[in-house]
């Protein structure tokens, strides 16, 4: 497997602690997006929306963290990153949605960039824009959590699931710029849990060989 990333985006994090929870080895191509490698004509072939992660299995090319977090779960089945109930396994997607589509979206690279260029906010108030949607956004995911008697250990039960592996490069992500979460314990007692565990710590940026 071959797994195109940057070691501070999220995205790519999430990719990395699911590959490392399955056991499986993996070569590192790296897109340094702050030097704007994903915007190379040779990488644009590869994957259009000029994001990462991509991941190269067998031949094939997988994008989207998400997609390439269910596909991994499905071709290498243990440990499960699913619960076996349909209501389960909802609850747990809507977790890691509420992450990835709702609040990561909005403090993406490519929009605290065109808030700067494009719009003129100056970096304070970028800042501000990054920790208002963060914190409120994970607000809601704590209710979620505290709301069901299903969160244990971790998001769901007491095994990880793809709920958890979005979660902690989201509240690594808040931590970087300073958000509050003082309102989110339950949030912060899973992280915590998360980052005990060899594949989240394996898996952090500051661990990854082109960290700065």
């Amino acid at each position: 497997m071959l797994l195109y990333g940057y070691f501070r985006s999220s995205a790519a994090y999430r990719v990395r602690i699911a590959l490392n929870l399955k056991g499986l080895a993996y070569d590192n191509h790296f897109i340094h997006l702050q030097k704007n490698d994903q915007l190379s004509d040779d990488y644009a072939r590869l994957n259009p929306q000029k994001q990462v992660p991509a991941l190269v299995d067998d031949g094939q090319l997988l994008t989207q963290s998400l997609a390439i977090i269910e596909y991994l779960d499905e071709t290498h089945p243990t440990p499960a990153f699913l619960p076996s109930g349909a209501t389960d396994r909802a609850r747990v997607r809507a977790l890691a949605l509420a992450i990835a589509c709702d609040i990561h979206p909005l403090n993406n690279l490519r929009v605290l960039r065109y808030l700067v260029k494009e719009m003129g906010l100056p970096e304070e108030k970028k800042d501000e824009w990054y920790r208002h949607w963060v914190e409120n956004g994970l607000q809601a995911v704590e209710k979620m959590l505290t709301a069901s008697p299903a969160t244990g250990r971790f998001c769901h039960g007491d095994s990880p699931t793809m709920a958890d592996i979005c979660l902690v490069p989201q509240v690594a992500n808040a931590r970087r710029f300073n958000c509050d979460l003082s309102a989110c314990p339950t949030v912060v007692r899973i992280d915590a849990e998360c980052r005990q565990l060899e594949a989240f710590a394996k898996a952090a940026p500051d661990k990854q060989p082109d960290a700065e």
